[in-house]
């Protein structure tokens, strides 16, 4: 199996305002593009279920946002028409003519705007966690998140974002080692973009797209989310053509919560596609 890191993209249009993504290219046969949440990264979001792809088949591209992994900060504030472009020049430079967007929270809303964006290119999509544009619940949970980067309170963030990405009876039912590490305030677990992605899952608006979203599409809802409400899950199912919904119980984080069901549907959907 091939493995690799890459910083270059072959851009698709002039004047991007983004550095290019770091990216793990791994594995071969048809094309899978992971796109992360915000605050987070691909090792943490994916760390599973990126070798699982590349091992069941795939080329699998796996890009860091800026200031995640890798991938230094933007100058500039984050853009979703921007970030999506960064993300699928990605995988024209690693090789990919066309391939399943796999995204997760905000890289839902990056996987659908690639799906209307670049129709020839996104042969499928999975859609976990995610939304169309914030309610005001994820909205206020975001601004406290910004209030504590701003404040370097890093204890505080730690709180919260244990707080609002795990289901009560998951988190009560960790091992206290578990969550010594969740709360571990430690500012370098943190990735330096965290605030520039905060605020553009506040400013997401991709409802507008939903109806133009041709490819095969499954959207999964995470039933106890705290932070993002699966009723957004349902939003995003009623309104892409065809799309097929299934739920998880679990909070905001399935891939550490509920990894071998999230997965299992995941490869259910790309069999059936033949993705």
């Amino acid at each position: 199996m091939l493995s690799r890191m890459t910083n270059d993209t072959a851009p698709l249009s002039p004047h991007r305002p983004l550095p290019p993504l770091s990216a793990t290219v791994t594995g071969s046969g048809p094309g899978i593009v992971l796109a992360h949440g915000a605050t987070g990264s691909i090792d943490d979001n994916f760390a599973r279920l990126l070798p699982a792809l590349a091992d069941s088949g795939h080329t699998v591209v796996a890009p860091d946002y800026p200031g995640s992994g890798r991938t230094p900060r933007a100058s500039g504030p984050l853009t979703l028409d921007a970030l999506t472009d960064a993300v699928v020049d990605g995988a024209v430079a690693a090789g990919l003519e066309t391939f399943t967007l796999i995204g997760y929270s905000l890289g839902t809303a990056v996987a659908v705007r690639a799906a209307t964006r670049y129709p020839r290119r996104v042969s499928g999509l999975v859609l976990t966690a995610g939304l169309a544009a914030p309610d005001r619940r994820t909205d206020l949970w975001l601004a406290l998140w910004q209030r504590l980067l701003e404040q370097d309170d890093y204890t505080g963030l730690a709180l919260a974002r244990t707080l609002s990405g795990w289901a009560p009876g998951h988190l009560d039912g960790l091992p206290a080692v578990d969550v010594e590490t969740l709360l571990d305030p430690c500012p370098e677990l943190v990735p330096s973009g965290s605030a520039d992605q905060a605020a553009l899952v506040r400013t997401l608006d991709t409802r507008a797209d939903l109806p133009h979203v041709a490819a095969p599409t499954l959207v999964i809802a995470t039933l106890h989310d705290q932070l993002v409400d699966p009723a957004h899950s349902r939003y995003l199912a009623d309104r892409i053509p065809g799309a097929r919904y299934a739920g998880l119980a679990a909070g905001h984080v399935p891939m550490h919560e509920c990894p071998e069901e999230w997965e299992r549907l995941i490869a259910d959907f790309l069999a059936e596609h033949g993705l």
